[in-house]
């Protein structure tokens, strides 16, 4: 909520606190924050919902555009991270944060058969919803071709590789693309890939959460060798 009320590109509507936690809010938050009891605010945000008696409303993020994004990803040579169909929000809140993490310039979703930016992908991303540009396209593909127009080298993460990760070279732009829980990438998603590597793994171990794997692939091309 910190990051978000820090970001420009936010519009707030709202600031709704319960009797408790009206005294915990840190003294930056400038906004008069509406008091609500514990059951308007479990109404308001679900009650399955962890809000710790604090919630924000805002307007969506604006949408950004895949070409003048991914100029400045190279312009600095940052790395590109790519979801093809990965749905679950904790998973790609969790990727959100460790892409932060590890630099990357932007994360790249489709439109459809990806989560909504809600509250529960925000709380799942710890602030870095706010730090890392998320462009949503139509086509993968069209957007895969785009990013290897600026020089980037496109690694499919695939558990059935016959090459590891770690066994890539490291001297060109990097754009890491990871496909859905079960399914994995789509073939046509892989066509779009210049190589297949999977990670490097003890035998008996077949594979790793997504948002794991996500983790271990982006320290492997931008921490590992440092």
């Amino acid at each position: 909520m910190i990051a978000a009320l820090g970001n420009p590109d936010r519009t707030f509507h709202d600031l709704i606190v319960t009797d408790s936690a009206v005294n915990r809010l840190p003294p930056k938050l400038v906004h008069n924050p509406r008091i609500v009891s514990l059951q308007e605010l479990d109404s308001t945000v679900g009650r399955d919902s962890v809000h710790q008696g604090v919630a924000l409303q805002v307007s969506l993020l604006p949408e950004r555009d895949l070409e003048p994004t991914v100029f400045a990803c190279a312009e600095h040579n940052r790395p590109i991270l790519f979801l093809d169909q990965v749905t679950d929000p904790h998973n790609v809140g969790a990727i959100f944060r460790s892409a932060a993490a590890f630099g990357v310039g932007a994360l790249v979703t489709q439109d459809r058969h990806s989560p909504a930016e809600t509250g529960i992908l925000a709380k799942a991303a710890s602030g870095m919803l706010e730090n890392l540009p998320w462009v949503r396209v139509t086509n993968i593909a069209r957007a895969l071709d785009a990013v290897a127009g600026h020089g980037y080298f496109r690694i499919g993460l695939d558990g059935s590789a016959e090459t590891r990760l770690d066994q890539l070279t490291q001297d060109t732009r990097t754009c890491i693309v990871l496909g859905a829980e079960g399914a994995g990438l789509r073939r046509n998603t892989i066509e779009h890939c210049d190589c297949l590597a999977r990670l490097a793994m003890a035998p008996g171990c077949e594979s790793l959460n997504v948002s794991n794997a996500a983790a271990v692939a982006l320290y492997d091309r931008t921490y590992r060798n440092l």
